[in-house]
């Protein structure tokens, strides 16, 4: 039962007149806000009218706290995912999965590896009034890469993110090889010039790098066959094989000992049957990274936070076919009007240069909880921000425990 606040009070105090003492049981305090109006004379403060306030209570009622213990929660995962890892010869590994918990479960144990995340950069030069180009990036985006303009050389634009702002991997998005985009916007691109795309960052950077086709199905297996060669000895992954294609990309990757992304949308149940096709190929358990693929926040995060979820308990409770690293392309965020609607346009929204970056480390965070491995990210804030929060999640536990009590204090 609820009671005004004014008229409790003062039946309290009332009963503090009446017998010295209160006994409460089994009673809840809920505060909805505590509004302190100080009086217009100077020299009050909103602590001492407060304590003004609770006067008739402190001093009569006498506080005992009791040490409270949670729950032992225990959970049997029987099986674990497998463990992904990304080598690059002569430089750095990468290594994903291996979880035998679900994510963040630290009162169950440990798991070894924590999230990771390969930054965007492509083999297009970013749009500009004055250099017209297929790849048109948010101005929050853009403006890290344009001064000086590193995005005409792919490995200028990777050695960015990886040495300035600290990007584990790198994905290599050959956009520009879909031959149904025009050539004068660095569409329609060939193989050779891919490789030649693909030597600049080899040469760059020093970390494991996705190979990122265009979305066109007869170029990607032209695309992915041409690069085994230049890419041999390395561990790289080849990004992606859907049900369409996987036929002929998995030989390849065989052949040449590479990682595959395993692409469906958001269908557990053709994730499965991709996965298993996959298998009886003879890929290696060593050798699949799943991507249900990333609805981001404002577009249907719950939905893919829900397959997530259920493809990384499934593969913990032993279903072979989903127990692989998860990677989404949370990039995707800056599909969101949220993230890239102009200031003027939604003043009260806030600026969109942390509007956007704060809408890809969300979705990055929220799908994180339910398993994702492997972040795909475009902003260079976005990636220092999701790191530093799995960087904090991921801590061990402190040495000295926290007093829950002294969360306040008054002088």
């Amino acid at each position: 039962m609820s009671r005004d606040p004014e008229e409790f009070m003062n039946d309290l105090e009332k009963l503090f007149d009446e017998t010295g003492v209160a006994i409460f049981k089994d009673i809840q305090f809920f505060i909805d806000s505590l509004v302190l109006r100080p009086p217009k004379a100077a020299g009050y403060q909103a602590a001492t009218m407060a304590t003004q306030m609770l006067q008739p209570i402190a001093k009569r009622a006498e506080f005992v706290w009791k040490d409270s213990k949670l729950a032992t929660i225990t959970e049997d995962y029987p099986s674990e995912i497998n463990v992904i890892t990304f080598k690059r010869k002569g430089g750095k590994n990468v290594v994903i999965g291996g979880e035998k918990y679900p994510p963040f479960y630290s009162f169950l144990g440990k798991n070894p590896n924590r999230p990771v995340v390969t930054a965007d950069v492509f083999d297009v030069p970013i749009h500009t009034k004055e250099r017209p180009s297929i790849l048109r990036l948010s101005k929050p985006v853009k403006e890290h890469f344009l001064n000086p303009d590193v995005s005409t050389n792919p490995g200028l634009w990777a050695k960015k993110h990886v040495e300035e702002f600290g990007a584990d991997m790198i994905t290599l998005h050959f956009i520009g090889t879909d031959p149904t985009l025009p050539e004068k916007e660095g569409g329609n691109q060939s193989v050779r010039q891919a490789l030649e795309h693909l030597e600049q960052v080899m040469d760059a950077v020093d970390v494991p790098i996705i190979i990122g086709g265009s979305g066109n199905h007869r170029k990607d297996v032209e695309l992915f066959t041409g690069v085994a060669d230049m890419i041999a000895g390395n561990r790289f992954m080849l990004s992606s094989v859907e049900l369409d294609t996987y036929e002929k990309i998995v030989p390849v990757a065989k052949k040449y000992d590479q990682i595959v992304l395993s692409w469906t949308q958001l269908d557990v149940n053709n994730q499965k049957k991709l996965n298993s096709e996959i298998l009886d190929m003879g890929l290696s358990k060593d050798l699949i990274v799943m991507d249900p693929t990333v609805g981001p926040l404002g577009y249907g995060i719950e939905y893919s936070f829900s397959v997530y979820e259920r493809m990384r308990l499934s593969g913990l409770k032993g279903e072979e076919t989903l127990a692989f690293p998860m990677s989404g392309g949370t990039t995707n965020a800056w599909g969101a009007r949220e993230a890239f609607m102009a200031d003027k346009l939604r003043p009260e929204w806030g600026p969109r240069a942390f509007r956007g970056p704060l809408w890809e480390i969300l979705t990055a965070f929220i799908l994180s909880i339910v398993g994702l491995d492997l972040a795909m990210m475009l902003h260079p804030g976005s990636v220092a921000g999701f790191k530093d929060i799995i960087e904090k999640l991921s801590a061990p536990k402190p040495s000295k425990p926290v007093d829950g009590l002294k969360w306040i204090t008054m002088k």
